[in-house]
């Protein structure tokens, strides 16, 4: 083993420019080499960014378009770093990042503090990529308090407690495979032996099909579709039997929906089998056929009352925030065309902000070494 000093090289910290000569070790045994300051600072081979740089160009990265991120380090930081320094940065991060969110007893650590009832959301938001739009599947475990009870006439009204602990993944890929890695995710995340998970979504059929799949572990499983997707399809039926806003179809569905929450689904669906409630010909008629057949398909799922009484959500609106503010914001920022990798590595980051394990990955990462 030999070593001699190579010439000085620049790289990018936290603090401006830094000169820094090194010594490498080789062997001609084996034709291995080792930088050892390269090493202690974190720093990849062919990579001039330590770790708290890398740090700071990623938050920029995953909240800026690139172009802008270069110019938000520069003038916040004075930091010189191209849009193109900046993506390989992200996309190399979000690839850790990914498997760090899978892995780490951060995560795990976190939700096993937190206190509440355990929750599962997923819902999907499209992406543009070089194959074309495609669905990025978000999924979200949490934990949270019950609210104070409501009756069904407050459904809308209350306030739910926030989580008091949440963690995100995404990617672009089929549903069977995104609906096994919840139990992998329910493990890890020390929620495989939880009492009872509730599910929640809209109506999209993969959903439910792959929760049943997924989650037979569980000792209770409360699946609920989101309130609110389900009055868009009373209101939409509603307009087919009296017409795009009109009075009528405006009071009808209010009294439907609350008829709903009030008698839960077995009951609701059979009175409206029963007494049609208006439809008076062949077009409303059918029009009830198809909400009855849509909410039939989800009758065990429709306990809107109980839930209420429990001070427990009947909505998906934390899951579909994620995917508008969260994925969506950024993803779709000046309309890019992504790589379906990268943008899972993009998206990867953005969970990490979601999550609140910003900081915690960074630590992992070896940030307190060096700035």
């Amino acid at each position: 083993m030999s070593y001699r000093s190579l010439i000085p090289k620049t790289f990018v910290s936290c603090i401006g420019e830094i000169t820094v000569g090194r010594r490498y070790y080789a062997s001609r045994d084996c034709q291995c080499r080792e930088i050892p300051w390269d090493a202690w600072a974190g720093i990849p081979d062919g990579h001039k960014l330590t770790i708290q740089a890398r740090r700071m160009v990623t938050l920029a990265g995953s909240a800026f378009s690139f172009d802008e991120a270069s110019d938000k380090v520069r003038e916040l930081c004075h930091l010189d770093v191209s849009n193109d320094v900046i993506r390989r940065v992200c996309d190399r991060e979000g690839e850790a990042a990914a498997k760090w969110l899978s892995e780490a007893p951060e995560s795990a650590a976190a939700m096993k503090e937190a206190a509440g009832e355990a929750e599962f959301y997923t819902d999907g938001v499209q992406v543009n990529t070089v194959d074309g739009w495609r669905e990025m599947r978000v999924s979200v475990f949490a934990k949270r308090e019950p609210t104070t009870p409501a009756s069904p006439a407050e459904w809308d009204q209350r306030v739910l407690e926030k989580p008091a602990c949440r963690v995100a993944t995404a990617a672009i890929a089929a549903s069977h495979l995104i609906g096994a890695s919840w139990p992998r995710m329910l493990e890890h995340l020390g929620l495989s032996d939880t009492p009872r998970l509730s599910v929640l979504g809209d109506g999209a059929r993969w959903i439910w099909d792959e929760a049943a799949k997924r989650f037979k572990m569980i000792r209770q499983v409360d699946w609920v579709v989101d309130i609110y997707h389900v009055s868009e399809h009373v209101s939409g039926c509603a307009q087919k039997m009296f017409g795009v806003g009109t009075p009528q179809a405006r009071e009808w569905a209010t009294k439907r929906v609350e008829e709903l929450i009030e008698l839960e689904g077995p009951k609701f669906i059979e009175g409206l089998q029963t007494h049609g409630s208006g439809a008076t010909d062949d077009k409303s008629r059918a029009a009830l056929d198809g909400l009855i057949g849509y909410l039939s398909a989800n009758k065990d799922s429709l306990w809107y009352k109980t839930r209420l009484a429990a001070g427990l959500p009947i909505g998906s609106g934390l899951v579909e925030g994620t995917c508008k503010n969260m994925i969506g914001k950024r993803l779709k920022l000046n309309n890019p065309r992504w790589r379906i990798r990268r943008a899972g590595h993009m998206a990867a980051l953005r969970c990490l902000h979601y999550s609140v394990l910003w900081k915690d990955y960074w630590s992992s990462r070896g940030l307190s070494k060096v700035g």
